[in-house]
C-alpha cells in the first residue's frame, strides 16, 4: 500500500518545498510619506566617473549626506536616448519616442513645445507618442502617468516638459530653461521636474566641462528647494551606444548617508529608470496610478562606508565592469559553441569505433593516450561555464585589455578544474566524471547564490545591470547550469543506492535545488522553480527503470501545475504593488490585459532565439545527442538500460530547460546552458560504457560447475576478490537458480564497485582483458521494468556471445542466456576460446 502512494507523496513533497520557498518573500511595503515636495533633476548621460570634488562640488556634498546607488536606464529603446529616457521617467513603464533613428545610435531629436498661455505648455507630438506605446511596444506603457498621479507638476527644460506632459500633452507649468531664482517656480507644485542638461562624449575634457555646468544649475536648484522636500537627482539616458550605468543621488527626510536600492532590482546599490516615478508618489504619500507601474518605490539601505571616495568605487568600478562584460560575453559563448561543435565532431568516429566488433576485419581499437584526451577535453568544455562565473571574483574588467585578462584567468580555472576531477578518486568509473563535473557546478553555481549571486552580476555569463531585466539571483544561464548540475547529481547519488531508494534520493537533492531557485532570498527565480519542479518529478518517476507512462508524465504534470497553483494562490493575496510575476500576469489576466504578457513573452522568445548564440549551443548539443548518441553505435541507449537513474536525470533536465526558457521567454537559453554541462558528460559516458560493450562476468564460486569447482578453467577471481561474480543479463546460473533470487548475489570487488550501483540481486563483478584499466561496469539489471518489453530497444548493444568476440583475444566462453521459467539444466561445458582464423 505504501509503494503504491509513493509517487503521491513525493510529488507532495515537492509541491510544499517549493510553495514554501516562493512564499517566504522579504519585507517590500513601499515607505510611508516623507516629503511635502519632490524634485526629479535629469543630467542624460552623468556617469560617476564624472563626479569628484573639484568638477562637480555641488553634486558631491549632496551625495555625501545623501543615498547614492546606480541607475539602470532601459526604456523601450535600446539605446536609450535622452528623449526616451525623459519619457519612461514620466511613465514609471519602459516607453520610447516615435520616429525612426539609425541603430545603435541616439540623433538629435527636436521636440515641439508650445507656450500658448505663458504658464504652461502644450506637445502637439504628445498623442502620437501614448499611441505608438499602446499599439507597438509591449508594455502597456501610458506616457505621462506620473503628471496624471498628481494634481499639479512644474517642468523646466525640454526633457522636463516631454516627462511632465500629460497624455494629452499639457504641461501644467512650464519654463524654457531656469530662472536665476526658481524658489517660486518650484514651491508651486508638489512635484517638479528640472532639466540640468547633457554629459555626452568619451572627451574628458567635454565631459567635465558639461558636468561643470550641470552641477551649477543643480546648485540653483538646491538653494531654492522648498523645505521638507525630496530631491533626486539621476543620469536619466545615454547618449550614445553602448549603454552604460549612470547616477542616481537622494537628498531629503529619511534619505541619509544609505544605499538605494529597491524591490525591481533586489540589489543594494541599484535602481531602475522606472523606479524613480513610483518612489516620487510613495514620498508624496500618493496612490499608484490604476495600470501599475512596472518599477517600485526606493528605498534606502544602510551601511554605506562614511567616506563618499570609498562609496563611490563600487558603482564606478560596477559601470567598468558591465560595458567590459558586453564586449567579452560576445566572443566567449562564441568560442564555446566552436568548442562544441569541434569535440562533436572529434567525438564521432570514436564512438564508432569504440566499442569492440568481432571478427578479424574490425578497425583496430582507438589508442588510449587518444581517447584519454578527447575525455579532457570533453571534461574541460563541460566546467567552462562555472570557470567562467569564477572568473568574475578576480576583477579582470580593470585592466587596458580586459578580454586577454578574462582569457587567461578563465583558461587557468579551467585547467585547474579539470585537473581537480582528473584525480579525483573514482575517475577512471564509467560514471566517474560525470558525478564529478556536475557536483562542483552545481556547487559554485550554489554557492553563488548563497552568497548573494555576487560573481553573476555584471558577470559574462551572468546577467548585465544594462539590460535591466535582473539585477539578483539565478541568471539564464546560471539557472541552466544549476537545475542540469543538480538533477545529474541527483542521479549520480541515485544509482549508488538500491532501487526503492532512488526516488527518495532524486526528491531530496532536487527539492533542495528547488528551494535554492525559487527562494526570493536566494535565487528569486519562481518560474525556474516551477519548471525544475516538473524535472525532478519526473526525474524520481523513472528513476527505478521503465518508461515515461502516461500516469508518471501525469503525476510530473500535477507536480508542476500543484507548485504554480499553490504560488498564485499565495501571491494573490498579496496587495497589487508587491505581488509577484505570476501574480501580476493573472491579475492582468483577470483585468483582460494578460495579452501583452504573453506577446512580451513571446517577443522576447523570438529576439533571443534568433540572436542569442546559446541557441547555437542547443542546436549542436540536440544534434549530436540525436544522429550520434541515441544511435545504436553511441552508446547512449547502453548507457540508459544499464544506469537508469542517468536516464531520469538527463530526462528530467531536458523538461526542466525547456519549460523555464519557453516560460521565461528566453527561448532555448536555459537549454544551452544546460546543455553545454551535460551533452560532454553524456558523450563521455557513452564511450565509456561502450569500452565495457564486451566485459563478461565470472561464475559465482558459490555455484560451481560441475566440471569447475573452482570456476571456469583458466580464469579465477582476483586474489582480493573471494566473491567472483554471476552472470549478467538476468541469466540462470548454474544449478537453475535465478540470478536475482534473494541471497544468490555475490559481493562485488572494491575496485569494481564502480559506480556505487547496488541492484536488488546484488552486484556483480566482470573480468576482462581491460580489467584494471578502468574496473569492470556492472548493468543495473535489478533496474530493468517487469515488463521485459520495457527494455531499451538497443538490442545491438547488448555484449557479443562468444561468436561475437573480435580476433586475437582471448575470452572466456559464457552459457548462453535462459529464463529462469523455461531454462533447462545449463550447460556446464566451459571451453578456452583462443584466438585465430576461424576459431568461434
Amino acid at each position: 500500500m505504501l509503494r503504491r502512494f509513493t509517487p503521491v507523496l513525493l510529488t507532495l513533497v515537492v509541491v510544499v518545498l517549493g510553495v514554501t520557498a516562493l512564499a517566504a518573500r522579504p519585507d517590500t511595503s513601499p515607505p510611508r510619506r516623507t516629503a511635502d515636495y519632490v524634485v526629479l533633476a535629469g543630467v542624460a548621460g552623468l556617469r560617476w566617473a564624472d563626479v569628484d570634488p573639484q568638477t562637480t562640488p555641488t553634486l558631491w556634498r549632496m551625495a555625501q549626506q545623501g543615498s547614492i546607488g546606480s541607475l539602470s536606464t532601459r526604456s523601450a529603446h535600446r539605446p536609450t536616448c535622452p528623449v526616451d529616457g525623459w519619457l519612461t521617467l514620466g511613465a514609471g513603464s519602459y516607453a520610447g519616442w516615435n520616429g525612426s533613428r539609425p541603430t545603435g545610435g541616439c540623433p538629435a531629436t527636436e521636440v515641439t513645445v508650445e507656450q500658448p498661455d505663458g504658464i504652461g505648455a502644450n506637445l502637439p507630438d504628445q498623442e502620437g507618442v501614448v499611441a505608438y506605446n499602446a499599439d507597438r511596444q509591449p508594455w502597456g506603457t501610458v506616457p505621462g502617468s506620473l503628471s496624471e498621479s498628481v494634481r499639479c507638476s512644474v517642468a523646466i527644460g525640454p526633457g522636463a516638459a516631454v516627462a511632465a506632459a500629460r497624455p494629452f500633452g499639457r504641461v501644467d507649468r512650464y519654463a524654457p530653461e531656469l530662472p536665476a531664482d526658481p524658489a517660486e517656480l518650484l514651491g508651486s507644485c508638489v512635484l517638479s521636474i528640472v532639466d540640468l542638461g547633457t554629459v555626452s562624449g568619451e572627451e574628458p575634457a567635454a565631459r567635465r566641462a558639461a558636468a561643470r555646468q550641470a552641477d551649477q544649475a543643480l546648485a540653483k536648484v538646491l538653494a531654492a528647494r522648498p523645505e521638507r522636500s525630496l530631491v533626486l537627482v539621476a543620469g536619466v539616458s545615454d547618449t550614445e551606444a553602448p549603454a552604460r550605468l549612470h547616477v542616481v543621488v537622494a537628498d531629503g527626510p529619511g534619505w541619509e548617508n544609505g544605499w538605494l536600492t529597491s524591490p525591481s532590482t533586489g540589489r543594494e546599490g541599484y535602481l531602475q529608470l522606472v523606479d524613480l516615478a513610483p518612489t516620487a508618489l510613495s514620498a508624496l504619500g500618493r496612490p499608484m496610478p490604476e495600470r501599475i507601474f512596472l518599477g517600485r518605490p526606493a528605498v534606502k539601505v544602510d551601511d554605506r562606508p562614511d567616506d563618499l571616495a570609498t562609496a563611490i568605487i563600487a558603482p564606478a568600478d560596477a559601470d567598468r565592469e558591465a560595458a567590459a562584460q558586453r564586449a567579452v560575453a560576445g566572443w566567449f559563448f562564441a568560442l564555446l559553441a566552436a568548442a562544441q561543435v569541434g569535440l562533436a565532431i572529434a567525438v564521432l568516429p570514436l564512438l564508432r569505433r569504440a566499442r569492440r566488433l568481432a571478427g578479424p576485419h574490425s578497425p583496430p581499437p582507438v589508442s588510449r593516450r587518444i581517447v584519454a584526451t578527447v575525455e579532457l577535453l570533453l571534461i574541460a568544455v563541460a566546467l567552462a561555464v562555472p570557470a567562467a562565473l569564477l572568473a568574475d571574483a578576480v576583477p579582470w574588467w580593470r585592466g587596458d585589455h580586459a578580454g586577454v585578462y578574462f582569457a587567461g584567468v578563465t583558461v587557468a580555472l579551467i585547467v585547474g578544474a579539470t585537473a581537480l576531477v582528473r584525480f579525483t578518486p573514482g575517475h577512471d568509473r564509467t560514471l566517474g566524471p560525470l558525478g564529478a563535473v556536475a557536483g562542483l557546478a552545481t556547487l559554485v553555481v550554489g554557492a553563488d547564490v548563497l552568497s548573494g549571486a555576487r560573481l553573476q552580476l555584471n558577470g559574462v555569463v551572468g546577467y548585465s545591470a544594462l539590460e535591466g531585466g535582473r539585477f539578483s539571483g539565478l541568471g539564464t544561464v546560471g539557472l541552466g547550469v544549476f537545475l542540469a548540475g543538480s538533477l545529474l547529481s541527483a542521479g549520480w547519488l541515485a544509482q549508488r543506492v538500491r532501487r526503492q531508494w532512488r526516488p527518495m534520493v532524486v526528491v531530496a537533492v532536487g527539492g533542495l535545488a528547488v528551494v535554492v531557485i525559487g527562494s526570493p532570498y536566494l535565487g528569486a527565480d519562481s518560474i525556474g522553480a516551477i519548471a525544475l519542479t516538473a524535472g525532478v518529478a519526473v526525474a524520481a518517476a523513472i528513476s527505478t527503470g521503465g518508461w515515461l507512462t502516461v500516469s508518471r508524465l501525469v503525476w510530473a504534470t500535477m507536480a508542476g501545475l500543484a507548485l504554480t497553483i499553490g504560488f498564485a494562490v499565495v501571491d494573490l493575496r498579496r496587495p497589487v504593488e508587491e505581488r509577484g510575476a505570476l501574480g501580476r500576469f493573472l491579475t492582468a489576466l483577470g483585468e483582460g490585459t494578460g495579452g501583452l504578457t504573453v506577446h512580451r513573452s513571446s517577443t522576447a522568445n523570438f529576439q533571443t532565439l534568433v540572436n542569442s548564440p546559446l541557441t547555437v549551443l542547443a542546436v549542436v548539443g540536440l544534434l549530436l545527442v540525436w544522429f550520434a548518441l541515441l544511435q545504436p553505435w553511441g552508446g547512449l541507449m547502453r548507457l540508459f538500460g544499464i544506469y537508469p537513474a542517468i536516464r531520469a536525470a538527463l530526462a528530467g533536465t531536458a523538461v526542466a530547460a525547456v519549460i523555464a526558457g519557453l516560460l521565461g521567454g528566453t527561448a532555448l537559453d536555459v537549454a544551452g546552458a544546460a546543455g553545454a554541462l551535460v551533452v560532454p558528460m553524456a558523450a563521455l559516458a557513452s564511450l565509456r560504457v561502450l569500452d565495457h560493450s564486451t566485459d563478461r562476468t565470472v561464475p559465482d564460486p558459490g555455484h560451481p560447475r560441475p566440471d569447475a569447482p573452482g570456476g571456469p578453467p583458466g580464469v579465477r577471481p582476483p586474489d582480493d576478490d573471494p566473491a567472483g561474480g554471476r552472470p549478467a543479463d538476468g541469466d540462470a546460473p548454474p544449478g537453475g537458480r535465478p540470478a536475482d533470487a534473494p541471497g544468490s548475489g555475490p559481493q562485488r570487488h572494491p575496485a569494481a564497485s564502480s559506480d556505487g550501483d547496488a541492484p536488488d540481486g546484488g552486484p556483480q563483478r566482470r573480468v576482462t582483458e581491460s580489467d584494471g584499466d578502468r574496473g569492470g561496469e556492472p548493468p543495473d539489471r535489478g533496474d530493468r521494468p517487469p515488463d521485459r518489453g520495457d527494455r531499451p530497444p538497443d538490442r545491438g548493444d547488448r555484449p557479443p556471445d562468444r561468436e561475437d568476440r573480435p580476433a586475437g583475444r582471448e575470452a572466456v566462453a559464457v552459457p548462453a542466456a535462459r529464463t529462469p521459467a523455461t531454462a533447462e539444466p545449463a550447460s556446464t561445458e566451459v571451453a578456452a576460446v583462443r584466438s585465430g582464423p576461424g576459431s568461434g
